[in-house]
C-alpha cells in the first residue's frame, strides 16, 4: 500500500507582493519539509495573490509572475528543499493570453504546470475577463504515486478535469482553491469534495486561501476526503495552518494514456516511480471542530478589517462613538483584530445627543480599553444651520457631515484609517448621509444585516463572559431603541419599518432577487413591499459611493449585485 505525507499550506497572501508571496511559500514549505513531508500544496494563486483582476491584463506583471515562479523553484532547492514536491498557484501567460495557473517544483526546476479549466463569471467573480481555460492534465508520479491536479472551479464543476482525472486512474487529487468566504459555505464545501473525491474515485486534498482582500474574505478550512467520502482531516478556520497527514493509499490500476482522457490531454511526469519503504505513521488526522454561526461570522469581520488595516499599511483606525450599536459592534471588531490601543473613537454630541448616548460611548472605550475624545460638534454645525438658514432634513444631514469631515480632519491629521459604521439594512434603503455617516476607508459591518448586529453584540458579550473578561459591548448599546438623534425624539422607526420586518424582505428582495410578486406570495403586506423596494432602488447611488467592507453573506453589494444607477425600470403590481 503506498504511502504519502502530505502537508496543505493554508497561507494569507497578498495581492501583487510577488517578493513576499514567494517568501511565504519557502517559509510554509521549511516548515512542511521539518515535519519531512513529500508533497505541500498552496493555494490557488498563491504568488500573486487573489484575485489579480485588471492586473492580470498588465503583460509586466505576468511577465513578473512567471519570473517569481521560476525563481521560487531555485530558492525552496538552495534553501535545503529542493526533494519536497511543493504544488504552488501562480499567474501565467502564454500566446492564448493570461492563465490561472499552478506549478510544480521539484529539485530546482518548474517540473510541471496546469492552466484551470473552468473560468467561474458568476457572484464576485469574473475570470472570463481576464483568463484563458487551459485544455490539459497534468499528472505528476511522486514516490509511486500519481497525483492529478484540479484548481478550484475544476473541482465545483461536475464532469470535467475531475472525471478526466478519475479516468485516467490518479491516486490522489490536489486541488488548489481561493474559495472566498459567506455564510454557510463551509457546509457546501464537504459535500461537494465528496463528490468529487466519489467521481475521481481517489481522496481529494481541498488546500483553501485564508485572509482578507479588499471586500472579500478567505477563510481557510482545508480538507482532505478520502475515495469513499470520509473526511479525513480539517484545518481551522481563519488562521494560516499547515495541515500535515500521512496517507495510506490503496493499490491501483493505473491507465497509461498520453494521448488524452475525456477529452483532455493528459502529460504525465514521473518524479519518482519507486514507492517510499513502509514508515510509521506518525500524522494522524487532525480535525478541527467547526465555528458555530456567530463565531464564523465574528471571526470572517475581524479578518476582513485586520488584513485591509494592515495591508494597506495603517496602524491605527478611527471611529465615531455615537453609543448606538452599530459604532459599537464596529468598535469590538476593530478591538479585536487590531487591539484597543490601535483603536481611536471620537465622541461628537450636537444639542440633540442624549446624555445616554455620551456616557455609552465612554462607557464602550472604557470596556475596549481605546483611545476615546469628545468633540462637540454643536458650533460647528449652528455655523452651517445659521448662515445658510437650514431646517428640517437639511439640518439633520449636516449634523452628519460635519461629524464625518471632522473624522476625516483627525484622519489627516494622524493617519488613522476611519471605519464607517453603517449596516446593511441601512445601506440597502438609503438610511445614511454621504459625506456623513458614509465617510470611511473601511466598512466592517457592511454586509451585516440590523438584526445580525444584535445577534453579534449579544453573541461577543456571552463569549467575553464565557472567559471571564468584561463584555465589550455596554448592555444599554444593546437594548435601548436605535436612533440617529438628529432632531428631539427620533427613532429609526419613525423612518422605517420595524427592523425583523425590513430586514425579512431585504433578504428576499436582495439576496433572493425576488420581486413583487414573490414577496407577496411570501406573505408580506403589498404597501410595506412598496415602500421598500422603492427606498432600495432609489439608495443605488448612494451605495456605489460607500466604502468597500467584507462579504458575509451569499449576495454582498459591489460584486454580487451590480444594478444601473440611472433605471426607469420599476416592477408592474
Amino acid at each position: 500500500m503506498p504511502q504519502l505525507r502530505i502537508a496543505l499550506a493554508q497561507v494569507n497572501t497578498t495581492v501583487g507582493d510577488l517578493s513576499g508571496n514567494s517568501d511565504l511559500v519557502v517559509e510554509w514549505t521549511r516548515r512542511a519539509a521539518a515535519e519531512d513531508a513529500h508533497v505541500v500544496v498552496f493555494p490557488e494563486m498563491t504568488l500573486p495573490g487573489y484575485p489579480v483582476e485588471d492586473l492580470a491584463l498588465r503583460s509586466a506583471f505576468t511577465e513578473a509572475s512567471r519570473t517569481a515562479v521560476t525563481e521560487l523553484a531555485r530558492t525552496v532547492a538552495d534553501a535545503g528543499y529542493g526533494d519536497v514536491c511543493v504544488v504552488v498557484g501562480y499567474l501565467d501567460a502564454d500566446e492564448g493570453g493570461p492563465r490561472n495557473a499552478v506549478a510544480a517544483l521539484y529539485r530546482g526546476e518548474v517540473v510541471a504546470t496546469q492552466y484551470k479549466h473552468h473560468l467561474p463569471n458568476y457572484g464576485v467573480f469574473d475570470e472570463r475577463r481576464y483568463f484563458e481555460p487551459g485544455t490539459a492534465l497534468t499528472v505528476l508520479r511522486v514516490h509511486g504515486v500519481d497525483l492529478g491536479m484540479a484548481i478550484c472551479e475544476d473541482l465545483w464543476q461536475e464532469g470535467g478535469p475531475v472525471t478526466a482525472l478519475g479516468a485516467f486512474g490518479v491516486d490522489l487529487v490536489l486541488a488548489p482553491n481561493a474559495s472566498p468566504y459567506e455564510q454557510g459555505k463551509s457546509d457546501i464545501r464537504l459535500p461537494l469534495v465528496t463528490r468529487r473525491a466519489a467521481e475521481a474515485k481517489a481522496p481529494v486534498v481541498y488546500t483553501n486561501l485564508v485572509g482578507g482582500q479588499d471586500d472579500l474574505v478567505f477563510d481557510g478550512g482545508s480538507i482532505i476526503v478520502d475515495a469513499d467520502g470520509v473526511l479525513l482531516a480539517r484545518a481551522p478556520q481563519f488562521t494560516e495552518h499547515l495541515l500535515v497527514v500521512d496517507l495510506d493509499l490503496p493499490e491501483r490500476r493505473r491507465t497509461r494514456s498520453e494521448t488524452g482522457v475525456e477529452g483532455f490531454a493528459v502529460r504525465h511526469r514521473v518524479l519518482s516511480d519507486t514507492p517510499l519503504d513502509p514508515y510509521p505513521v506518525t500524522y494522524r488526522p487532525e480535525l478541527a471542530e467547526p465555528l458555530s454561526d456567530e463565531a464564523e461570522i465574528w471571526s470572517a469581520l475581524v479578518t476582513g478589517l485586520r488584513d485591509y488595516v494592515r495591508k494597506n499599511n495603517f496602524r491605527s483606525v478611527l471611529l465615531g462613538f455615537s453609543g448606538g450599536i452599530d459604532s459599537a459592534v464596529v468598535a469590538a471588531l476593530a478591538a479585536d483584530a487590531l487591539g484597543g490601543d490601535a483603536v481611536h473613537g471620537v465622541s461628537m454630541p450636537s444639542k440633540y445627543s442624549s446624555a445616554h448616548s455620551r456616557s455609552d460611548a465612554a462607557d464602550l472605550a472604557r470596556r475596549l480599553g481605546c483611545h476615546f475624545r469628545v468633540e462637540s460638534v454643536e458650533n460647528m454645525v449652528a455655523a452651517y444651520v445659521d448662515q445658510l438658514r437650514l431646517e428640517g432634513v437639511a439640518e439633520e444631514n449636516i449634523q452628519a457631515r460635519v461629524r464625518g469631515m471632522l473624522l476625516m480632519a483627525l484622519s489627516n491629521l494622524n493617519g488613522h484609517l476611519v471605519l464607517a459604521t453603517g449596516n446593511k439594512t441601512e445601506l440597502a434603503v438609503g438610511y445614511s448621509t454621504i459625506y456623513g455617516d458614509a465617510v470611511g476607508g473601511f466598512a466592517p459591518i457592511k454586509d451585516v444585516f440590523k438584526t445580525q448586529v444584535w445577534e453579534l453584540a449579544r453573541w461577543r458579550n456571552a463569549e467575553a463572559e464565557k472567559r471571564g473578561e468584561t463584555p465589550p459591548i455596554p448592555p444599554n448599546s444593546i437594548t435601548k431603541p436605535p436612533s440617529a438623534e438628529l432632531r428631539p425624539g427620533q427613532l429609526d422607526t419613525d423612518s422605517l419599518p420595524d427592523y425583523a420586518l425590513l430586514d425579512d424582505i431585504l433578504d428576499n428582495y436582495v439576496g433572493g432577487d425576488r420581486g413583487f410578486a414573490d414577496l407577496l406570495e411570501a406573505g408580506f403586506d403589498a404597501e410595506t413591499i412598496d415602500r421598500v423596494v422603492r427606498m432600495v432602488d432609489r439608495a443605488e447611488y448612494k451605495r456605489r459611493q460607500y466604502p468597500p467592507g467584507p462579504k458575509i453573506t451569499f449576495k454582498a453589494f459591489g460584486r454580487d449585485r451590480r444594478l444601473p444607477i440611472t433605471s426607469a425600470w420599476r416592477e408592474a403590481h
